[in-house]
């Protein structure tokens, strides 16, 4: 046993963490999320039964967010379909969390349409398949330095 690790972080998660160098990304995915597709190059983890917000804050509470870029953070931008609906509140959610571990809170957040979202997620490092439920709630962090 540890102390002070979030106990929804896994040995394995704790691990690419751990290996992840400056720059690289892990992209976080809700429950629809191609993981398996998206991740084919990249080290694919499964976090069922969890939903992104916990793990977002639990990932933050030891990952430093890239201070060398302003937008260290990216989100899916809505479909023109769905943003008819306005915001989805998972969105909040997030902004308050990156809040709590990022003086830049919401400013360290960016946007990517659909196909260059999954384009870019193929980038990571680490995509970690969640248990989410809540609609556009996919994340891609970059890692920065200590």
């Amino acid at each position: 046993m540890l102390k002070n690790i979030p106990p929804i972080l896994s040995p394995a998660l704790l691990k690419v963490l751990c290996e992840m160098g400056h720059g690289d990304r892990i992209c976080i995915g809700d429950g629809n999320f191609p993981a398996a597709s998206v991740g084919e190059d990249a080290v694919v983890l499964r976090a069922d039964g969890h939903g992104v917000p916990a793990l977002l804050d639990a990932i933050l509470t030891l990952f430093p967010l890239d201070t060398y870029v302003d937008r260290p953070v990216t989100l899916m931008e809505l479909t023109e379909h769905d943003a008819q609906q306005g915001r989805p509140p998972v969105w909040k959610v997030f902004s308050n969390i990156i809040a709590r571990h990022d003086p830049r809170g919401e400013h360290a957040v960016d946007f990517l349409p659909r196909f260059e979202y999954y384009d870019f997620a193929k980038t990571s490092y680490c995509v970690l398949a969640s248990g989410e439920t809540a609609l556009y709630a996919n994340i891609i962090l970059q890692k920065g330095v200590i």
